[in-house]
């Protein structure tokens, strides 16, 4: 099996609450969580940090597919929230708005519609996540 990522992201939190330091192969950045629960608010919480991995996937996929196409598209805009049930199982819902400022063809706007749906992130989302976790 080969990681998809050439080195791991790294995290730490130390004694203040919420707030977690997340190194990636090229920087770092930070992590808190809403004044409104106790956090600083320095950084995303988690659940924007998981939209915001599928917003730039989306973007870039679309923009990879655009410009393969030669479609003069020159602005790509996106919209993300999430909501939860917890009936029997918990249900995650994620709701994802793409516009564009200008007005784009019906047929075009199928077609983005369906490969915004290809994206890696989407595709990972949307399949079975097993999580193995060692202390």
């Amino acid at each position: 099996m080969k990681n998809l990522l050439e080195k791991d992201i790294k995290g730490h939190i130390g004694s203040q609450k919420y707030l977690c330091t997340i190194s990636w192969r090229n920087g770092t950045f930070l992590m808190d969580e809403p004044e409104t629960i106790e956090g600083k608010d320095l950084g995303p919480d988690p659940y924007t940090t998981l939209l915001a991995s599928l917003a730039g996937c989306t973007l870039s996929t679309l923009r990879m597919y655009i410009d393969r196409k030669g479609w003069i598209i020159p602005e790509i805009n996106i919209s993300l929230n999430l909501y939860q049930e917890n009936d029997k199982e918990l249900t995650t819902t994620i709701n994802r708005s793409i516009s564009f400022p200008k007005t784009i063809d019906e047929e075009i706007k199928n077609r983005l519609l369906i490969i915004a749906e290809k994206c890696p992130v989407s595709k990972i989302l949307k399949n079975q996540i097993v999580i193995n976790t060692t202390i």
